[in-house]
């Protein structure tokens, strides 16, 4: 049975659902007369175009594991604006494009809008302020993209992202040889950035690669670690690492 999933992948970008745009968000800026329509302004600024149905491209997958989302279902959430709260509405991530994709009301015949790419638009993701950025990958690579913010601190801020590569299956050569189903793999890499430097980067999630990345005491680090028996891959353990820092 063929499943159908509307997106692009290899470069292309995704296809947004055709709908008018209508209404209004709710938010705290609204008080009527002039204002309102200053604060609805401001909302529509902040989302992407809707891209017409003749526009729109499906790509037919027989069958495929995973999902280019890291939750296929739209989320509610509060969209800020340089720290400011401008509104709420529902959102999904796309990882596969790096996009967050925006409904008002979450309807099925409601279109579907794309957060603009605005450094200073964010939204909370699982209670966690999620932006776009720039950064700099393990390989030095410059990405933009969407992290969320684990961690704010006096020193250092730690950042998560998600991102999902999808590679394209194979059948079987002979009877001997499985046939290699299409795949969405999600993966998951962890940022820093020091207070004070205007510079992301991924870091590695080895004790002396981590203690070498952020400098300071390495005997103390190493004895924090060690004394509180912290795996540096698991988040919360990690989240624990960069609360120490000072």
């Amino acid at each position: 049975m063929k499943r159908y999933i509307s997106f692009f992948v290899m470069g292309l970008v995704v296809s947004v659902a055709s709908a008018q745009y209508s209404g209004q968000l709710a938010t705290n800026l609204s008080a009527g007369g002039d204002t309102q329509g200053i604060a609805s302004a401001t909302i529509a600024s902040l989302l992407g175009p809707i891209v017409e149905a003749d526009a729109k491209r499906t790509l037919e997958v027989e069958e495929f594991q995973g999902s280019p989302y890291v939750d296929d279902n739209f989320r509610p959430t509060t969209i800020f604006y340089r720290d400011e709260e401008v509104g709420s509405l529902f959102y999904r991530y796309n990882a596969l494009n790096e996009e967050v994709e925006i409904k008002q009301q979450n309807l099925l015949e409601e279109g579907i809008r794309a957060l603009g790419r605005d450094k200073n638009i964010s939204i909370y993701n699982n209670g966690k302020p999620m932006s776009f950025k720039t950064f700099i990958d393990r390989k030095g690579k410059t990405t933009n993209g969407y992290l969320t913010l684990l961690h704010d601190g006096e020193t250092f801020d730690l950042y998560k992202r998600t991102h999902v590569k999808f590679t394209e299956g194979s059948p079987a050569q002979n009877s001997f040889v499985k046939a290699t189903p299409n795949r969405f793999a999600h993966f998951e890499e962890y940022y820093m950035q020091k207070n004070g430097v205007d510079r992301i980067d991924e870091i590695l999630l080895k004790k002396n690669q981590l203690i070498k990345a952020v400098g300071g005491d390495k005997q103390a680090l190493s004895g924090y670690i060690k004394d509180n028996s912290l795996d540096l891959k698991n988040e919360a353990d990690l989240i624990k690492f960069f609360a120490y820092l000072k």
